[in-house]
């Protein structure tokens, strides 16, 4: 079977029927929730402190969940609309853009603490057209240098991506590099067939190229398909994060706030009864 990426482009391979049977895919969840959290352990940031993070390629916010439920602020990107409007429904806490990551971004210098990618890089691999701007080369440069320019100092970005190469890898670093990024490629599983998976993992600041890349996961998968990381999930569940008590009056409050900032009609206002607990009716 084709990979996506050879199909079409994203924001038409990702059309309204393909972008719901993707997000209520047990399997697709499974596997997002596994990279991401093995993308925020590489993006290794500060514990119990909070941070606004880019997910680059967000979706239908598949990932974003997962930096809800470990506490962090996120805003999302994506070019494929009916990828966002499933986010939507789906009332994601994250901010969330329509964006070709391959035109660059525009987001103010230093603006997040890090960010994670999940299953996109591999995108911009494709030349759509025969312009030159259209060529791998240049949308890898516009991309790595205006993320670079988004992002603190210090700080990192995780992409966990499927390259058919070593030549696509190795272009990508060399742009990255070039972009200004320290880091390189971390592989998990490098001799498995089924759970290998490849992380680019980018350093700003904090020493550049001097800092140390890390290592790759080593041994078998997880026997019958439990998540790499879902004894630290249980973890953090159990300390009580952003998730606990999720309907108390401050989160809704947040709620209702985000809807009026997104323009969407209807929204109750605020007042003295909001967030009351009401006496059961029967």
């Amino acid at each position: 079977m084709s990979r996506p990426e050879l199909q079409a482009p994203p924001e038409i391979y990702y059309g309204d029927i393909e972008a719901t049977k993707y997000t209520n895919n047990t399997r697709v969840q499974q596997i997002q929730a596994d990279m991401t959290y093995r993308a925020l352990e590489l993006l290794n940031l500060p514990p119990d402190e909070p941070a606004f993070l880019l997910d680059i390629g967000c979706g239908s916010g598949l990932s974003g969940e997962i930096l809800d439920e470990e506490g962090y602020y996120w805003v999302g990107c994506d070019i494929a609309p009916s990828m966002l409007e499933v986010a939507l429904e789906r009332e994601v806490e994250g901010d969330l853009f329509l964006q070709d990551i391959g035109q660059g971004f525009g987001f103010r210098p230093g603006s997040f603490d890090g960010a994670i990618s999940i299953s996109v890089l591999q995108w911009l691999l494709n030349a759509e057209t025969s312009h030159p701007t259209s060529s791998p080369p240049h949308r890898l440069t516009r991309f790595f240098v205006t993320l670079h320019a988004a992002l603190k100092n210090p700080s990192r970005a995780v992409f966990q991506f499927y390259p058919t190469s070593d030549d696509q890898i190795q272009l990508i670093t060399s742009i990255a590099q070039k972009a200004g990024f320290g880091g390189g490629v971390v592989v998990d599983y490098p001799n498995s067939k089924k759970a290998r998976k490849v992380f680019l993992c980018l350093f700003v600041g904090g020493g550049g190229a001097a800092q140390q890349v890390p290592k790759g996961l080593e041994g078998e998968e997880q026997e019958e398909g439990q998540a790499l990381f879902e004894k630290r999930r249980e973890r953090m569940r159990s300390k009580g994060g952003k998730r606990k008590n999720i309907k108390d009056k401050d989160w809704i409050l947040r709620k209702k706030e985000l809807y009026r900032k997104r323009g969407k009609e209807g929204v109750p206002r605020d007042s003295k009864f909001t967030g009351r607990k009401r006496k059961a009716v029967f």
